[in-house]
């Protein structure tokens, strides 16, 4: 175990997965069928609090995602909660209102950093949305490259109902999501949407009917990423890279974007594998190189 600054929080390393998650632990890292399957779980565990982004709780999703940062092994990330009924309850406002001004301040910006953190992650990214996700629940998804949710699912900016407005990334993130106007009418009013809402307008890309477990969009989850599985792992990760820097530019730097990608990708092994398997008439077999 690597044991993070405060005692009793502890967090599992990438490839000891499928132990239950110790007392006292707010996120842990895991693997999904194993270290060799090359997905990764962060799994949020705050339970007394719905996986409130709290200090600790912040400073945990910090470590985890140091930790799977720079794993070769890792070619996919699914962000999961543990808590039934919930995927993020979004602020800890009870421990919001023992800041003054400034802690807000403060806390609001590192929330904000994490936010891009998770985006800036090079492997794909997938929320697993199988309960409530509001205010920074839902910025902590849309963060995540794609996103499925059960049909039951809540999700909501619903800061202005609370006398504030989206601070980590909520106010950019979904417009770009799901296009400015409606963007607009879901910050303004704070509404809340269930899944298949969410599917209808975009905010997910999959919506399921929850199961008796309770975790319909995790298994969906794991299944989208089985299909990313066996694609060329440094293709699909020049592919993030094109489309996340080619989104904020006009269309000819995008393509200046795309262009330096496709040149990074053209002398890789992988690139070489999968054009041999074309001609052998057999699947690639890609290593990531």
């Amino acid at each position: 175990m690597m044991r993070l600054g405060r005692a009793g929080r502890e967090l599992l390393r990438w490839g000891r997965g499928g132990a239950a998650p110790r007392r006292g632990a707010e996120v842990l890292v895991s693997a999904a069928g194993g270290e060799s399957s090359g997905i990764a779980e962060i799994l949020m565990n705050r339970p007394h609090a719905r996986n409130s982004l709290g200090k600790v709780f912040v400073n945990e999703l910090f470590s985890a995602l140091e930790q799977l940062r720079f794993d070769e092994k890792v070619r996919v990330v699914v962000f999961k909660s543990e808590v039934k009924g919930v995927f993020c309850a979004g602020a800890d406002l009870k421990e919001r209102a023992q800041m003054d001004d400034a802690e807000v301040g403060h806390f609001v910006k590192r929330l904000r950093n994490l936010m891009d953190e998770i985006a800036a992650l090079p492997v794909p990214t997938i929320a697993a949305i199988d309960g409530y996700a509001l205010g920074g629940g839902l910025e902590l998804a849309l963060a995540c490259d794609l996103r499925v949710a059960a049909s039951s699912a809540k999700m909501g900016l619903i800061e202005t109902t609370r006398g504030l407005l989206p601070g980590a990334g909520g106010t950019q993130r979904l417009p770009r999501c799901v296009g400015i106007g409606l963007a607009k009418e879901l910050i303004f009013t704070g509404r809340q949407v269930d899944g298949q809402q969410a599917a209808s307008m975009g905010l997910v890309n999959h919506t399921v009917p929850q199961n008796n477990e309770g975790d319909a969009a995790y298994q969906r989850a794991l299944t989208l990423a089985k299909e990313i599985l066996p694609q060329a792992p440094f293709a699909v990760k020049m592919g993030k890279l094109a489309i996340n820097r080619g989104m904020e530019v006009d269309i000819a730097s995008g393509m200046a974007i795309e262009g330096m990608c496709y040149a990074q990708n053209i002398p890789t092994r992988d690139r070489q594998e999968g054009m041999a398997a074309f001609r052998e008439k057999r699947q690639p077999q890609f290593i990531g190189k």
